[in-house]
């Protein structure tokens, strides 16, 4: 009798045959693409699963999702750790974003117990890493409080068998206390790594290309984004500088995921609207 692993198995080879017949390449290069959810409004798993599918059809090698999409099925993980198996894609990783009033005031991150539940509920839905974001520090006690805080993250995440990578937004480019650098200095390398939000460090007031040049050992991943007059627009049609860093990342052979995230602030979900330009623009800075 096949076992259920051998059916997981099945069907991620099936559908890697499938992108190899309609003529998508395999992902063997150094960057590899993949897509944020937050275009599309999620409910059920089967809802969830169709988001799969279009990031799919689109081209995107994996995909990042909010917790609160996959939350339900914590606690009986293996059917929807089944079905995202079979979507063919890399669940690269499960992220933690919450309202300002839930932060924990003392570390400006999720409270242990819910990054607790959350790295032990994507890795048993076949994530590859926790990612979550923390409130600004103040003060350079709350940041010392902060950087403390994610390595205690990270050593608990990584005991869990999904690493940490910690997500910023533009305030942390924007301290008064110099959190960014900080947070990267002094941080546990062995703990603690990286999702580089590129739009919001941008929007923030960086200059991306050098970020990475001088972070990039740090950095397993990039969100992308684009800004035109203060407005989140389709990747590549504002005015951040997306050929730049796809030249940056070439000169420093960096490997890792480029992510698009395509999240407006008015809490409009565009889908495909959205999303199908930006992959063409994606494409287009990171041959594939």
């Amino acid at each position: 009798m096949i076992t259920r692993r051998q059916l997981i198995q099945n069907s991620v080879f099936m559908a890697a045959g499938c992108r190899l017949a309609r003529g998508w390449a395999p992902a063997t290069n150094d960057i590899r693409l993949g897509a944020q959810t937050n275009a599309w409004p999620i409910g059920r798993l089967d809802t969830f699963l169709g988001v799969l599918d279009q990031i799919k059809q689109l081209g995107y090698a994996g995909f990042e999702t909010g917790f609160l999409n996959l939350r339900p099925y914590f606690n009986s993980p293996e059917p929807a750790r089944y079905s995202i198996a079979g979507s063919g894609l890399t669940f690269f990783g499960i992220h933690l974003f919450l309202p300002p009033e839930r932060w924990d005031p003392a570390t400006h991150l999720p409270p242990v117990p819910l990054y607790q539940e959350v790295a032990r509920g994507g890795a048993a839905l076949g994530a590859q890493r926790l990612i979550f974001s923390g409130a600004p520090a103040s003060s350079t006690d709350d940041l010392k409080r902060k950087i403390a805080g994610l390595n205690i993250a990270g050593a608990f995440s990584k005991s869990a068998g999904l690493p940490l990578a910690y997500h910023n937004h533009w305030w942390e480019f924007q301290s008064k206390v110099g959190e960014i650098e900080a947070l990267y200095a002094e941080t546990d390398p062995g703990l603690v790594s990286f999702l580089l939000d590129a739009g919001h460090a941008y929007r923030g007031g960086a200059d991306v290309p050098a970020f990475l040049r001088q972070h990039h050992q740090r950095i397993v991943a990039l969100h992308l984004r684009d800004y035109q007059n203060g407005q989140q627009v389709p990747l590549g049609s504002g005015t951040f500088p997306l050929a730049e860093v796809a030249a940056t990342l070439a000169h420093l052979k960096w490997k890792g995921w480029v992510l698009n995230e395509e999240e407006r602030e008015d809490g409009s979900k565009l889908g495909l609207k959205v999303m199908e330009p930006s992959f063409q623009a994606l494409r287009k800075a990171f041959p594939q």
